[in-house]
């Protein structure tokens, strides 16, 4: 198997999982909104944090063990309020695929997508430290290969995510499936957040 294919084997085996970043992605991609730039967003920060940890991040954080306690407590902190927001969604019952009462701007969407994934502990687990390990196998070449492998795999797994939520549109035309997700949403945060703590 090639350096890239194992990167992007790795990566996918990472990513597949669905936590706080890829419910958000699901859920914005039945909306259809704002999905082209959330995908582009969520893809190139995990490129950017799988170069770094196949560069050595986990280095860096030896030498600052504080970073890991504090973004574990923002972390928790923001999934509580973000799946608390989804309970009180489905509890309302009011949000559809034509008339959704939280239209969020792009910019909102990119800070919402910005938090999932920056303030997530899991995120750096994935792709600094175990990518980044997985990464010394390699050398040289092969090694930045592998980091290819595993960005491109980001990039493909988000993009089929969120254009491919499409596919489940006409299960989600009724507002009773909408209150299935978002409770379903509302309960991988907490369990995400309650994990952290």
């Amino acid at each position: 198997m090639s350096a890239c294919s194992a990167g992007v084997l790795t990566g996918l085996s990472l990513i597949l999982a669905i936590g706080a970043q890829n419910a958000f992605v699901l859920r914005q991609g039945l909306l259809r909104r704002h999905v082209f730039g959330l995908c582009l967003f969520c893809a190139t920060s995990d490129a950017v944090l799988i170069a770094a940890g196949v560069a050595g991040f986990g280095a860096v954080a030896q030498q600052a063990p504080w970073v890991p306690p504090v973004m574990t407590l923002g972390g928790a902190l923001f999934l509580l309020a973000y799946g608390a927001r989804r309970f009180h969604a489905a509890w309302r019952g009011s949000d559809s695929l034509t008339d959704s009462v939280e239209s969020v701007s792009l910019r909102q969407s990119l800070g919402l997508a910005a938090a999932f994934t920056w303030l997530n502990p899991h995120v750096y687990v994935d792709t600094l430290a175990l990518i980044g390990a997985v990464s010394t196998r390699h050398i040289g070449p092969a090694k930045l290969a592998f980091g290819a492998g595993a960005a491109l795999a980001s990039f493909v797994f988000f993009f089929a995510l969120g254009y491919g939520a499409r596919l489940l549109a006409p299960v989600m035309a009724r507002p009773r499936a909408w209150q299935v997700l978002d409770s379903a949403i509302g309960l991988t945060m907490w369990v995400l957040a309650f994990g952290l703590l």
